[in-house]
């Protein structure tokens, strides 16, 4: 079984080292507060990938103590998530005022020899993903060898909708996250249409990854017109203003979040995540910034 803190972003597998943070150090952190009651901000918890494998309890509670309220997993397999049981892992949460909102998942058609994928397992996953409280599961990421063509990507379609079937009638949704090459033209059409295209409405919705998307030009804003209230979640990065573009924390790069958000209705935006793949400066200090930016905004 994969340990849970590799990569599965960007097209890579190895695993992407980061900047580490002294566990004896999170506790020395500013809290910071929502800036309006009832704001929820929500953090995809594969930025502190190393945070968590070192400590998953003080790591949690950093991210409480920051304002976080929604969080999104990755990284379940074989009835676990960060080493522990599904029930565990609530309670710790929940115990720090936060909900387990949303989980991503692959396909396991590639390279994943362990239960809890689409491909093997699924079921069970989904009977686990009850037990978090999850709303959503997400199809996270392809391998290059998934997705070498248009027709890779019409029989993903089926897979999707059928591992979608199965969320549904346990009260979940489905949804899929992008990366870059969904926005990448293949055979003279986008990936990303032709998952939404092929998909059922009800069935599958998007989880957006608007740095992914800006990344390549493409405008997320095109896509909420094209498909009007099916985004129901999105990943909330930045893009330096440099040649290499990498990550930084929202609000320190070039993505115009707030028009963006004012969009939020048209897309049918029903969370959002932050989330930094990699960053330049301690993971947690990164998060908090990011969240401090968000408040700047009202948002």
């Amino acid at each position: 079984m994969r340990d849970f803190t590799e990569v599965h972003s960007g097209g890579r597998r190895k695993f992407i080292q980061t900047s580490g943070l002294a566990l004896a150090g999170l506790a020395l952190l500013p809290s910071c507060s929502p800036s309006s009651p009832g704001r929820r901000y929500g953090l995809q918890l594969y930025t502190l990938r190393e945070q968590l494998s070192a400590d998953l309890e003080s790591t949690l509670k950093a991210v409480a103590k920051i304002g976080y309220k929604d969080l999104e997993i990755f990284g379940y397999a074989d009835g676990k998530v960060f080493g522990v049981t599904p029930s565990e892992l609530r309670k710790m949460v929940e115990d720090l005022g936060m909900k387990l909102v949303s989980g991503h998942y692959l396909t396991g058609n590639i390279d994943a020899p362990w239960q809890g994928t689409l491909s093997a397992g699924w079921e069970k996953a989904v009977d686990d993903a009850n037990t978090m409280g999850l709303k959503y599961m997400v199809n996270a990421f392809l391998f290059p060898e998934e997705r070498q063509s248009i027709d890779d990507y019409k029989r993903l379609t089926d897979l999707l909708n059928l591992s979608a079937r199965v969320a549904k009638n346990a009260g979940i949704q489905f949804g899929y996250h992008n990366h870059d090459f969904e926005f990448l033209e293949l055979e003279g059409q986008l990936p990303m249409y032709v998952i939404m295209d092929g998909t059922d409405d009800d069935l599958v919705v998007a989880e957006l990854d608007l740095y992914w998307a800006t990344r390549v030009g493409y405008n997320p804003m095109h896509f909420f017109k094209k498909y009007p209230k099916r985004t129901a979640l999105w990943h909330v990065k930045d893009m330096a203003d440099t040649d290499d573009k990498e990550f930084t924390e929202v609000g320190n790069g070039v993505i115009d979040f707030k028009a963006i958000f004012e969009k939020s209705m048209l897309s049918g935006m029903k969370h959002f995540f932050v989330e930094q793949d990699v960053c330049q400066r301690p993971p947690v200090e990164s998060i908090a910034i990011s969240y401090k930016n968000l408040m700047k905004w009202g948002i």
